[in-house]
C-alpha cells in the first residue's frame, strides 16, 4: 500500500508540474583521457566536493606507494584549492603500473584543464595550462612511443642472432 501510495504521489507531482527542457539544469560534467604506452585512463569530473578516485579506490590508496609523489604533481602543482569543488572519476586499464601512473595522471591534469575551460573561466585556464606546462610537457601532451614488435630471425625488435662460423 505504502509503495502504491508513494508511487502515486511521486507520478501525480510530475503529472501536475511538467518539466520541461528549460528547468533541467545541465550536469556539469568533462571527460578526457590520459595515455602512456598501451595504457589509457579515462577521467570523468563534475562538480562535487573534490573526492578523487581511481577505479573506486581514494588516490591515496594507489600502489605502489613509490609512485604516490609522482601521481600526486598536478593536484600539488596548482594547489589543493583548485580541485576542491571537482569530484574526479579516473578509469584506468591496460599496460603496466607505472605507464597507468603515467597515464592517470595525464587524465588528471588534462581533465582539470579541460573543465576550468568550460565552467569556470579561461584567465584560470590559462594559469593552470602554464603551471602545468612549464613543470612538465607530458601532464598534458601524450607521448606516442610504442614498444616495438619483435621479429623473426633475432631475440627482439633489432637484435639478430649472431653468425657462428664454427
Amino acid at each position: 500500500f505504502f509503495f502504491f501510495f508513494f508511487f502515486f504521489c511521486k507520478h501525480w507531482i510530475t503529472l501536475k508540474n511538467p518539466v520541461t527542457m528549460s528547468t533541467i539544469k545541465p550536469d556539469q560534467k568533462i571527460m578526457t583521457f590520459g595515455r602512456k604506452k598501451q595504457a589509457v585512463a579515462v577521467v570523468t569530473c563534475s562538480k562535487g566536493r573534490g573526492f578523487i578516485r581511481v577505479n573506486g579506490k581514494p588516490i591515496n590508496l594507489i600502489q605502489p606507494k613509490t609512485f604516490t609523489l609522482k601521481l600526486l604533481e598536478p593536484i600539488l602543482l596548482v594547489g589543493k584549492t583548485k580541485f576542491r569543488e571537482i569530484d574526479i572519476r579516473i578509469k584506468v586499464r591496460g599496460g603496466g603500473q607505472t605507464s597507468q601512473i603515467y597515464a592517470i595522471r595525464q587524465a588528471l591534469a588534462k581533465g582539470l584543464v579541460s573543465y576550468y575551460q568550460k565552467y569556470v573561466d579561461e584567465a584560470s585556464k590559462i594559469e593552470i595550462k602554464d603551471a602545468l606546462l612549464s613543470y612538465d610537457r607530458t601532464l598534458l601532451v601524450a607521448d606516442p612511443r610504442q614498444r616495438e614488435p619483435k621479429k623473426f630471425g633475432g631475440h627482439g625488435a633489432r637484435a639478430r642472432r649472431t653468425k657462428s662460423y664454427r
